[in-house]
């Protein structure tokens, strides 16, 4: 262990939540999602713009997908 009582700490909770999870990482990401669903808490979508999803793009050739420089704006 380190000599970091915090970090032994998560590192040791962390081991634990993925041994309730199955041991696999999809199985803590599952468990978390759940847990979280289940708190009652409001989530946040997070909305996807066309630029960000790439569907902003419409060039045959990558060269034609870039940004044009800031003097042409």
């Amino acid at each position: 262990m380190t000599s970091n009582p915090i970090l032994d700490e998560l590192h040791e909770t962390r081991r634990k939540l993925l041994a309730e999870a199955g041991g696999t990482i999809k199985g803590l990401a599952d468990a978390l999602r759940k847990r979280q669903r289940d708190s009652g808490r409001r989530i946040l979508e997070i909305r996807r713009t066309s630029r960000c999803t790439g569907a902003a793009k419409s060039g045959e050739l990558p060269m034609e997908n870039f940004s044009s420089p800031p003097g042409d704006r």
